[in-house]
């Protein structure tokens, strides 16, 4: 499943990104575009606009909920998503690449030293160079989940 969100969705993209989903994020104007966009790469649109005009063979999911939790929830329920734990921390927040593994000794500079101390395993985006390591933030992603009692 792919998805494409317009531009008032932006938390949502990153949440979609870290449960493992290419999700490209749109934050112009131009809806036709958009369109174009979501029709030559087969994604389903998720936004808050109301007004989005219907093509033949398009998918629009309307996000309801303001609050993100609340948007994750729904984004889930509405495309009954089942959640696959191996997919989470896949793809680069920032850019939807897919995420590979980086030797320890290559990130040594690249980290807080408690972070090169503490931790054995890393991934990196190739694409923009991020790195990523399982941190707090894996443990908050799982309690949020927990939050809005959603069962993958």
């Amino acid at each position: 499943m792919k998805f494409i969100l317009t531009k008032e969705l932006g938390r949502l993209a990153k949440w979609l990104r870290i449960l493992g989903f290419d999700t490209a994020y749109y934050n112009q104007d131009k809806l036709s575009s958009l369109i174009i966009q979501a029709l030559r790469d087969e994604r389903i649109i998720l936004t808050r606009n109301q007004r989005l005009p219907q093509a033949r063979g398009l998918k629009i999911v309307l996000i309801k909920n303001e609050k993100i939790k609340k948007q994750v929830e729904e984004a889930l329920k509405t495309l009954k998503i089942v959640l696959e734990p191996e997919m989470m921390f896949s793809r680069c927040i920032l850019c939807n690449t897919k995420l590979a593994v980086i030797a320890k000794d290559k990130v040594k500079d690249k980290v807080p030293e408690y972070v090169f101390k503490t931790q054995e395993d890393f991934i990196t985006c190739p694409k923009c160079q991020r790195i990523y390591w399982q941190g707090t933030h894996w443990g908050n992603v799982r309690k949020t989940l927990e939050e809005i009692k959603w069962n993958s």
